[in-house]
């Protein structure tokens, strides 16, 4: 998150570097990943039985992963929903974004091949089941909010945390932002918009017209913007105590939240100055 400027040229996301640990014990940056992760029973050359949705990804990469894991035809998946019959919230509308539960799911069961609605059915039903139970709902309603928006702001922090510690101190940041009407002016929200992945955000993305600019719109997006975890819905329903309005990552395990404005300008112009000593492959990972 980073606030607007007159200098400055480019921001970025608050990097994640979220790693994800998939069955056969490889490690995947899980920032942006563009292949399903799928873990592996045996052999590189035997089927996948199972299939991991780290936490943070996207719907759309979701039905991409079992598109690929059921090996079945491209938007197989995303056309499925309409006879999925997900137990959504009202409020989604019928967009299961934030209700996809990061796990391992099985593509098999009693010897019988998962279809893509039986597994959208699985991952809804487990966010169902975590989401809705206490203390997440008694969280919520501690917090004057219901689930669904709760899982929204979970879906904010997961994307901008960039470490677990942090989860807290945003989730504190956004609840701050929305108490004072100040727009959230989160970077993961464009993103999410432009359906893409990057660690810059120049002036003009902050310009776009749409409900997921939150530059330009007051409070919390239509939806979530990705599939949080559980570490993430519990830091949206008790963020750390804090006056913070402002954090910006200086450098890689330097996160830094501020209320005072000028502390913050005087951070990014840090990052800004990070940016440029960084040679061009060291800003790619």
């Amino acid at each position: 998150m980073h606030m607007n400027t007159p200098s400055r040229k480019a921001i970025r996301l608050t990097r994640r570097g979220r790693i994800v640990l998939i069955a056969t014990g490889a490690v995947v940056a899980g920032t942006a990943v563009a292949v399903p992760l799928l873990s592996m029973d045996g052999e590189a050359e035997k089927k996948p039985t199972t299939l991991v949705v780290p936490e943070g990804w996207r719907s759309g990469q979701v039905y991409e992963a079992v598109d690929k894991a059921l090996a079945l035809p491209a938007g197989t998946t995303k056309k499925s929903l309409a006879k999925a019959d997900l137990k959504l919230p009202t409020d989604a509308d019928g967009n299961p974004e934030g209700y996809l539960f990061p796990a391992t799911y099985p593509l098999e069961t009693n010897g019988k091949k998962a279809t893509p609605q039986a597994l959208l059915k699985a991952m809804v039903d487990t966010a169902n089941k975590k989401f809705n139970g206490a203390p997440i709902a008694a969280g919520a309603q501690r917090n004057a909010m219901n689930v669904y928006q709760a899982v929204t702001i979970a879906s904010i922090v997961q994307a901008e945390a960039a470490t677990k510690a942090d989860m807290g101190k945003v989730a504190r940041v956004v609840f701050n932002r929305l108490e004072r009407g100040m727009p959230l002016q989160m970077d993961s929200t464009i993103n999410y918009a432009l359906n893409r992945s990057t660690l810059k955000t120049t002036e003009s993305d902050t310009r776009i017209d749409s409900p997921y600019n939150s530059y330009q719109r007051m409070g919390l997006p239509p939806t979530p913007i990705d599939n949080p975890g559980e570490e993430a819905v519990r830091a949206a329903i008790n963020p750390t105590p804090g006056d913070w309005l402002y954090f910006v990552t200086v450098k890689p395990g330097d996160t830094r939240f501020t209320a005072d404005y000028a502390e913050h300008q005087r951070n990014v112009a840090e990052f800004n100055r990070n940016q440029r000593s960084t040679p061009p492959e060291e800003k790619s990972k």
